[in-house]
């Protein structure tokens, strides 16, 4: 047997036993046994099999904030917003069947959704920081609290719908469209033309 010694290689085998076996049979003992390390060895890749689930978590939140912070100072905000998130969710084909697997999993598992609020929230929190830096005003303000709230509403409903449409419909495109959709809701506040309470 091989050993997973690595986060991506212990991710995989667990998302296979997950597949066959479902997400709350599956204990951190059965994917440490079947990667062939110890018990003690999964917990110095992963805090808990929740957090297998999430992957590098605070890794992806820096290069969302990244993708924000390349954003040239001239372009319209929800422009900037749309661009970063749809960049963030964009995925090299080999990888799509996994990221699928772990979107069905976090919106799926009730336990991994009740962990989902923790993380949402820290997600959430960078588009707001970025849309309260852009207007001037703190990130306590109402539109940016607003802009974090809807944009997160629409990437998980650009989410449920490629979910659901089973490969037929492109993540990327979904998540263009939906933000483009509230980006025009937005953009008279967020640009000045329409004052911000």
């Amino acid at each position: 047997m091989n050993r997973a010694t690595s986060a991506a290689a212990l991710e995989r085998l667990a998302f296979e036993l997950f597949a066959r076996q479902g997400f709350d049979r599956t204990t951190v003992d059965d994917i440490a046994a079947a990667a062939g390390i110890a018990r003690r060895t999964f917990f110095r890749y992963f805090a808990s099999k929740n957090d297998l689930v999430w992957g590098d978590f605070e890794g992806q939140l820096r290069r969302l904030r990244e993708l924000l912070a390349e954003t040239g100072a001239r372009t319209p905000t929800m422009d900037a917003v749309r661009h970063a998130v749809v960049e963030f969710n964009r995925f090299d084909p080999q990888e799509v069947p996994w990221h699928r697997q772990r979107m069905e999993l976090i919106l799926g598992v009730p336990v991994l959704q009740a962990d989902a609020t923790l993380r949402y929230a820290s997600w959430r929190a960078v588009i707001t920081e970025f849309v309260a830096a852009r207007a001037g005003v703190p990130p306590s303000a109402a539109v940016p609290r607003l802009a974090g709230h809807l944009v997160l509403a629409a990437a998980m409903s650009a989410y449920e719908h490629w979910l659901a449409s089973e490969g037929r419909a492109a993540l990327s495109d979904l998540l263009d469209e939906a933000i483009r959709h509230l980006g025009d809701g937005l953009a008279a506040v967020l640009d000045g033309t329409v004052p911000a309470s």
